[in-house]
């Protein structure tokens, strides 16, 4: 596979990956936000990582694949979520503000900084565009594993692609029967 143009970087962004990255963010922060204030030790398994951990990696590494996408270098420590920050609502209103400045920026880039190569850890190096792809995935993993510690905490798992049962109870007591 040939590497894309800057033009064809540019159009791939700006007509595919821009509105793909912003709809999946909006579900990530209904994920996030989903998560009950109580029970974040719980795990599933004791090699899994606790839902506070999988919280906060999820609104850190979100972000901080965009940032690599801005600046052209990858840096996990150029991101992190303040300390004062305890709670998953505040966790996922500070996911949802960063996401929009980093969405904003990446959103302004030329073609030329979109095909700029970024050295992933020193394992390879790929064209910038190409970690907002790796960013996606990612993010929608991590958001899967989420999901499905929710119920188990005491919490309700809200629509992804499609209504949860969850999200369907939610809509039928809020509709009142027809009389």
């Amino acid at each position: 596979m040939g590497e894309l143009t800057t033009d064809q970087a540019y159009a791939l962004v700006q007509n595919v990956l821009l509105g793909i990255i912003k709809n999946e963010s909006r579900t990530t922060k209904s994920v996030l936000a989903a998560v009950p204030n109580v029970n974040l030790d719980y795990r599933p398994d004791p090699c899994a990582k606790s839902a506070d951990e999988l919280l906060r990696h999820i609104a850190v590494a979100d972000n901080f694949f965009l940032e690599a996408v801005i600046t052209a270098v990858f840096n996990p420590k150029s991101v992190s979520i303040p300390e004062a920050f305890k709670s998953p609502p505040e966790i996922a209103d500070w996911y949802e503000r960063n996401y929009a400045k980093n969405f904003l920026a990446v959103s302004a880039l030329s073609g030329e900084a979109l095909i700029k190569s970024v050295d992933f850890r020193g394992l390879f190096e790929r064209p910038a565009y190409f970690f907002l792809q790796i960013g996606l995935a990612h993010t929608i993993h991590h958001r899967g594993q989420l999901s499905t510690y929710l119920r188990p905490m005491g919490g309700k798992v809200p629509a992804i692609y499609g209504e949860s049962y969850d999200s369907a109870a939610a809509k039928k007591t809020a509709t009142p029967a027809p009389a």
